[in-house]
């Protein structure tokens, strides 16, 4: 029996007071107390954790002035703010033991445009490709390039003076930077933009905030002038956390102190809008992967590209290459990076052209290709390139070095390739010397590492592999950081090349000396005296006492270490998660995370979900529970556990004093989860939610009943082959009025569907299709066999969607097969969803057993739902092992595919067809079986047919989630979201779906008949 989880630290009495206040204010925004609200945001995607007070979601920039406002009152003088938004950052710079103001649940959005003069204003939570999906139409793109664009947001871009990709062009976040609207520590609202130095004088005579700020920024960036210019190193990807320098245009004739804000990691005020000006998109792209035989061949080669002008040149070193053609990602790109006959590829030199026309870009290229001849003639260490012009797989090889930062979170082993000293920046030209002594430090303390970034700018991500459960490699973290921090001074560079100071702030006094650091705190002090906005980052006010943090500060590995080996070992992916949180993917297209997307709740993603779950693990491991031992002991039963669960569930419903077991928080994270699966082939570090979201309902339930809903639902395989026995009866009921409402109110369950009628016994009966029998299926010779199909039901088609079905098997006989239907066996899909472990695990068995003895048949086997099919593949592997067997359950286009390669020589068949038929394919199929898509086109096209694919991401149904009463809001929303727009520029004759569950949705929401593919294949062949 699992015991109570009570909170492990309850907020501190000022923050409760705090939130007493707020409440009585016109504050419209959320107030998050919860120790899981809190947990979600006390990581990002360092090494680091901090357990905040208290998470609060603003709706407008008003409401962040009444926090700040209401702080500021005398009682709450100890109150801190860290703003966050997209959690992106690899120093920890938005964490925080006060309040975090997460920006990017809210304040999303997209303010106004002005296309004539080139500028935008948008909301400090808008993420990075949000705003350029919204620009494209326009011709315009804000260009800073991140690896995290999909859920970075503008406002940590800002506080980050983010840069990337082609920065060597595009330059920094704060280059594009008009102007900036954000609130003081003390309430104040300022709004930052360039204006003449006459004006800025005038103003610094005022007594308002900004005239106390301006003030101190003429002093500081003036009077040291001469000392600011003498001490930065001349770098394209300078960065100081006060950016002293740029405040003044070089003739000192305009004054800018939204350059200050730029980079100050939240130090300093919270932006709330930015006005951003916009680069107009190139009419002509090309990209060049230039092959290497060597990592160090593709650094000392890339100044002789910058030299060629090219607009960007990103590398990768080996490490990252073969762990991205481990990835989902590699199948998108292998035929834009192939490898190299006799050749081994140590290095990748990725580089970029744009122009305005493709006859100049052409022009260029050439220019490179001579270059290219002539250094490989000269054993440069190249060993091939490719080039491509089309915009799609460039986006495609960028979005592979994009994923590369998370790839290296997903090496094998306990050590992980780590962000703490990755992000230096030397003059481009000393890169190949400073990285080679670099790789010199790190094999001096025999570690792996991972390398790419950006070479044109001197800047190189370096990510040493260290186990920080290990707290002797904690303290080699300090060594390297402080031997790199000196390598990095030797070779006249930046420790903080990109990604801002964060924890490594302690290195800042060192590298800007006594005077110039006195002035970073004296800046410091005129925008934030009670050192309120996160407190130790970059600097404290002058008068503080207060300390910077430090890299020795708590890591995620301090309570890491604190779970045992077998349960890291049994809960691997849970403990792999690294917080790069892909998984807060913005984009509505993409499968990643249906709950993230529309919730906006970071306890809803797999990142969410690992964290709580770590806590939770860690939290049983400290209360000496032995988890794997307590699922041993679920196989059984007992009086004593009964009579525990009735006390238990009664004493979580009779008062909220008694309602605080964290395990309902983590219990409400996991329900909330579609167990779609996109984030155990999407996520690069492979964090599989549903495996671990199964074992903890199961384990949750040893000590809490389950609902009514999760006993229907783990039935559903028995309890509808019964009702289909007299369908009409059945639809009658559930069809009804009453039924409906007692469903909604008894069992928390809507809209549920009705039979297939006539069945598919029925739609068979007069059908001259051949019935199962095993014994004369084993006399069948090769030949006969190779012509035979068996099909494998699954409870969703087979009784609900039956004319799907039938359908494959008329297909299949048109196709000169003979399609037999398999008796139905339960899959157990449901169960593990519910967290049915031990009946999953039986069924799971007899399933495998049935279609292990027809596998040896060597007769192929094919299922209609991607769910299902794919469950036998992965969740019978992870529950049988071993003892799973070899069979494979094929779906339709796994299938059709082989028949169609076997039949590329044959004539083809004549199919008469004017649709242009629009693929919406299953999310769980399109992530897991990434080529599905590409296939399905080639089979239509085999048979004169065009098939378009739409990107669509998860409709909201996801087995059983939409018809839950509590997720119905959020089963709408991510339909319309994704597919109902898409859906209504279509005929219906034109959809074909997949998955049954997108049909039925389809059908639900839009009213859209839509059909599997091939039920228009069985219609239209002859």
């Amino acid at each position: 029996m699992l015991p109570r989880l009570d909170p492990v630290e309850l907020i501190k009495p000022i923050y409760q007071d705090f939130i007493n206040a707020l409440k009585q204010t016109a504050y419209k925004g959320e107030i998050n107390s919860q120790y899981s609200a809190r947990l979600a945001v006390a990581t990002d995607n360092s090494v680091y954790q901090q357990l905040p007070q208290l998470v609060l979601c603003p709706r407008t920039k008003q409401d962040v002035q009444l926090i700040t406002e209401l702080a500021s009152q005398a009682r709450f003088n100890d109150i801190k703010f860290s703003a966050r938004g997209g959690g992106t950052g690899t120093n920890g710079q938005s964490l925080t033991p006060g309040v975090v103001i997460d920006l990017s649940k809210f304040m999303n959005r997209i303010l106004e445009i002005n296309v004539e003069e080139n500028w935008v204003r948008v909301e400090a939570g808008v993420v990075k490709d949000q705003l350029n999906d919204y620009l494209r139409p326009y011709g315009f793109f804000f260009s800073p390039d991140l690896s995290t664009s999909n859920r970075a947001t503008i406002g940590g871009m800002i506080n980050t003076d983010a840069s990337g990709q082609g920065s060597l062009v595009y330059g920094k976040t704060s280059d594009h930077v008009l102007g900036l609207s954000s609130v003081l520590a003390d309430g104040s609202l300022i709004n930052t933009q360039p204006m003449p130095i006459e004006q800025a004088e005038t103003l610094a005579l005022e007594n308002s905030s900004l005239g106390k700020i301006t003030k101190q920024l003429l002093a500081s960036c003036r009077d040291n002038r001469e000392l600011i210019l003498n001490k930065f190193p001349r770098l394209n990807r300078f960065l100081t956390g006060y950016d002293l320098e740029h405040v003044f245009n070089d003739d000192l004739t305009v004054f800018d102190p939204t350059r200050v804000i730029t980079g100050s990691e939240g130090s300093l005020a919270v932006v709330c809008e930015a006005k951003l000006n916009l680069t107009p998109i190139s009419k002509a792209k090309a990209l060049v992967n230039i092959k290497y035989d060597s990592f160090d061949s593709a650094l000392r080669h890339s100044p002789d590209l910058v030299r060629a002008e090219a607009t960007s040149v990103e590398t990768i070193d080996s490490k990252v290459l073969n762990l991205a053609k481990e990835d989902i990602i590699w199948h998108t790109v292998s035929d834009l990076i192939t490898d190299v006959p006799d050749k081994v590829m140590d290095g990748l030199n990725m580089v970029e052209y744009n122009d305005e026309s493709t006859e100049a870009l052409e022009q260029r290229i050439e220019v490179l290709e001579g270059i290219l001849q002539q250094d490989m003639a000269a054993n440069k260490g190249i060993i091939g390139y490719q080039i491509t012009y089309d915009l799609g797989s460039i986006g495609r090889l960028y979005a592979m070095r994009k994923k590369a930062v998370g790839l290296l979170g997903n090496t094998q082993g306990s050590q992980k390739p780590l962000a703490f000293a990755e992000d230096t920046a030397v003059p481009p030209e000393n890169l190949a010397d400073f990285i080679g002594e670099f790789r010199e430090l790190l094999d001096s303390h025999q570690l792996n590492y991972g390398m790419f970034g950006h070479v044109d700018a001197g800047v190189l991500h370096v990510r040493p592999a260290l186990d920080m459960c290990d707290p002797e490699q904690e303290k080699l973290l300090r060594t390297i950081s402080d031997q790199v921090v000196q390598l990095t001074a030797k070779y006249g560079g930046l420790m903080w090349g990109e990604h801002g100071k964060g924890y490594r702030s302690e290195y800042g006094p060192e590298f800007f000396g006594e005077t110039l650091f006195n002035e970073l705190r004296k800046v410091k002090t005129a925008f934030d005296p009670l050192n309120k906005m996160n407190p130790g980052k970059i600097c404290t006010p002058i008068d503080s006492q207060e300390s910077l943090v430090s890299v020795d500060d708590i890591k995620r590995g301090y309570f890491d270490r604190q779970i045992s080996t077998p349960i890291k070992t049994s809960f691997e992916s849970v403990l792999g998660c690294n917080g790069n949180g892909l998984c807060f993917n913005h984009d509505t297209a993409s499968p990643m995370c249906p709950s993230s997307k529309v919730t906006r709740d970071r306890r809803h993603s797999p990142k969410g979900r690992a964290g709580l779950m770590r806590e939770w693990l860690r939290l049983m491991e400290n209360k000496g529970v032995d988890l794997l031992k307590v699922e041993e002991d679920l196989d059984g039963w007992s009086v004593k556990r009964l009579l525990d669960k009735v006390k238990n569930t009664i004493s979580t419903s009779l008062s909220d004093k008694n309602n605080n077991d964290f395990s309902h928080e983590v219990m409400d994270a996991m329900q909330g989860c579609l167990a779609c699966k996109a984030c155990a082939s999407q996520c690069p570090i492979k964090v599989d939610v549903p495996d671990f979201r199964a074992r903890f309902i199961n384990l949750y339930h040893s000590r809490y009943f389950r609902p009514l809903k999760d006993h229907l639902v783990a039935n559903v395989e028995t309890l509808t082959p019964m009702m289909a026995k007299v369908p009409k009866l059945t639809n009658a009921v559930l069809g009804s009025s009453i039924y409906q409402s007692f469903s909604k109110t008894a069992i928390g369950y809507v809209d549920t569907p009705l039979l297939s009628y006539p069945t598919l016994k029925q739609r068979l009966a007069n059908r001259d299709f051949t019935q199962f029998d095993l014994a004369k299926l084993m006399l069948r010779n090769e030949q006969e066999k190779a012509k035979t199909l068996l099909v494998v039901q699954d409870p969703f088609t087979t009784f609900y969607d039956a004319k799907s079905v039938e359908a494959l098997m008329v297909l299949a006989k048109k196709l000169g097969f003979d399609p037999i239907l398999l008796p139905f066996k339960p899959n157990g899909k449901a169960q593990h969803v519910k967290g049915f472990l031990s009946r999953f695990a039986n069924t799971a068995k007899s399933a495998a057993d049935f279609l292990n003895e027809l596998h040896g048949l060597g007769i192929a086997m094919v299922g209609m739902d991607a769910s299902l099919a794919l469950c036998y593949r992965d969740e019978y592997r992870q529950i049988l092992g071993d003892k799973r067997g070899d069979f494979k359950v094929l779906l339709a286009h796994e299938w059709l595919s082989k028949v169609v390669e076997m039949a590329v020589q044959e004539e083809q068949p004549s199919v008469a067809a004017s649709v242009d038929f629009k693929l919406f394919a299953h999310c769980t199929e399109k992530t897991a079986l990434p080529k599905s898509e590409q296939q399905w086109q080639q089979i239509f096209s085999h048979f004169g047919l065009t098939l378009d694919k739409v990107a669509v991401g998860c409709c909201g149904m996801a087995g059983t989630y939409g018809h839950e009463a509590v997720n119905l809001d959020n089963s709408k929303t991510l339909f319309e979201m994704s597919w109902q727009g898409k859906l209504n520029e279509l005929k219906d004759e034109q959809v074909l779906v997949t998955g049954f569950s997108c049909r039925s949705q389809a059908k639900r929401f839009a009213k859209v008949q839509a059909r599997h593919p091939v039920e228009a294949l069985a219609q239209l062949l002859p």
